[in-house]
Parts: structure tokens; sequence; C-alpha cells
């Protein structure tokens, strides 16, 4: 249970969502947009947060697309973790999706909220990273689209007012070799220490991680390095994790150390399951 009020709108198309925004924003109301919602609950729960009002987005028409068509796979904001999954259209992700949380959550957690979220793991944006998927953007001046790397940097960077819509993958990502790997301390769940997600393609292999620093990231450095094959490999990953845009994690879940043990392993695992394909 939320511990105060506030008031709910529901628009039913994205022009309606931005100006009420707008307005609610003016009224001094701390609007915020709603996809799947369990994050916001448990912010506002602790009192992180204290919206006054909140817009949810789920009955926009686009933002609930999930589309497969001859050039790319769009899939709505608003659409489920577990409905990704069951469609399978892009097997890296669904795999993904798949690993965040357990059955019952991932059927309200949504990909917009995954990604536009304040948690450390996000691990759906993994395989967007990887596929340099566009993303469509909602806000004052309408529609806009742009490349996940324009606007994605440790989160999502959107201006005041905007939202996610859409993602648009290109087709040609959805079948390329893949392996994703997601290692946690004890058991099946719970938050990782460690997830890497990986593409190959021309027999160069991309790489994307989730929990080792404090946001999701792909790295350019990190892919380049990790595809010199003049370097023995266990060379290539010690300077790959030197690095990292940030320091490794230390908390609860695994310190700094056990997770770049974790992380040389797990970035090992990767290379030779990628090399021989």
């Amino acid at each position: 249970m939320i511990p105060f009020n506030f008031e709910y709108y529901k628009p039913l198309s994205v022009e309606h969502a931005v100006e009420w925004f707008q307005l609610l924003q003016q009224q001094g109301k701390k609007p915020v947009y709603y996809a799947g919602g369990t994050e916001i609950i448990t912010w506002a729960r602790t009192h992180a947060i204290r919206p006054g009002a909140v817009i949810d987005l789920k009955a926009i028409p686009e933002c609930n697309v999930m589309d497969l068509n001859e050039d790319q796979l769009i899939i709505g904001a608003c659409v489920t973790l577990s409905a990704i999954s069951a469609a399978n259209h892009f097997e890296l992700l669904s795999e993904t999706a798949s690993g965040v949380a357990d059955q019952t959550v991932r059927n309200k957690i949504t990909l917009g909220g995954n990604i536009c979220g304040n948690i450390y793991y996000r691990e759906a944006v993994l395989p967007l990273l990887l596929a340099n998927t566009r993303m469509v953007i909602a806000g004052i001046q309408g529609l806009r689209e742009s490349s996940i790397h324009q606007i994605f940097a440790q989160k999502l960077r959107l201006e005041n007012g905007e939202f996610l819509v859409q993602t648009r993958t290109d087709r040609s990502y959805l079948s390329l070799p893949f392996i994703h790997y997601k290692k946690r301390q004890i058991g099946n769940f719970g938050y990782p220490l460690v997830t890497v997600a990986a593409l190959k393609k021309e027999h160069q292999i991309y790489t994307a991680y989730s929990g080792v620093c404090s946001f999701p990231f792909r790295s350019a450095l990190i892919d380049h390095t990790l595809n010199d094959s003049s370097t023995p490999l266990a060379a290539r990953i010690e300077k790959a994790i030197e690095q990292l845009p940030a320091p490794l994690l230390h908390n609860v879940e695994g310190s700094a150390r056990y997770r770049k043990f974790v992380l040389k392993q797990t970035m090992a695992d990767a290379v030779y399951a990628l090399e021989s394909r």
C-alpha cells in the first residue's frame, strides 16, 4: 500500500499523456509516468518518491505493440517481460527478460519500466545496447527517434516530460549467435553478482554487463580489448577489467573482489563460447 494520496490518470494517446504531464507539472503535482509500476510502488512505500499524480501509459496503443515485420522488431514500452519471453522474437532479449525476478513479478514488469528504472541492474537494456536499438521518445515536441547509444548513458537520458514509447531493433540482430550468463551468489533467484550478454557479428564479439558496476553498460573499449586475438585471453580480460567505466559494486550480493573473480570467469566463458561459433 502507498502511504499517501495521489491523482491517477490513464490517457488513451501519446499526445494526451504529454499534455497531462505538462499541466500537472505546472500545478506543482510532480507527476510521474507509470508503465509497469513495480519500482514506483516500491519507492513510494519507502517515501523515496512522493508524486502528486501518476500518468498510467498502459492504455496507449503504441506502448503496447509487439510487431515483427520485414525490417525490425518493434516493442512497446508497456509490454511485459513475460510477454517478451513468451513471444521469443529476439532470443537474447527473451532469455535476458526471463532471468529478471520471478514469473509473477515479470508479469508486471514492463520493458520500459525496466529500462527507465533506478535500480542498478536493469538487465533488459543489455540486448538493446548490443543490437544498436533505436528508441522512440515522446515529448512536448512530438515523437523523436534516437539510437540507444545517444540517450542511454548509465540511465535513459530523457528531457523533462518525455517518456519511452517503443524500441525498434533491426531484424538482422535477432538471429545472431549469442550468450547470456547470469551469475548469482546462491540459487536461481535474486539480484546478480554479474550478468553478461554478448552477440557475435561479422567475427566480432560485442558484450554488455549488469551487476558489475552501479549501472548497466556496454563498452567499446572492452569489446576492442576482448577481440584482440593477438593477445592471450587471460591478458585481454585483465586489461578489459581495467577499462570498466566505474568501480566494481560492493554490496550484500558480493564484495568487489569476489565480483571481479566471477566477472573474469564469465568473460572467459563468453569469449570461449562465441569464438567457436
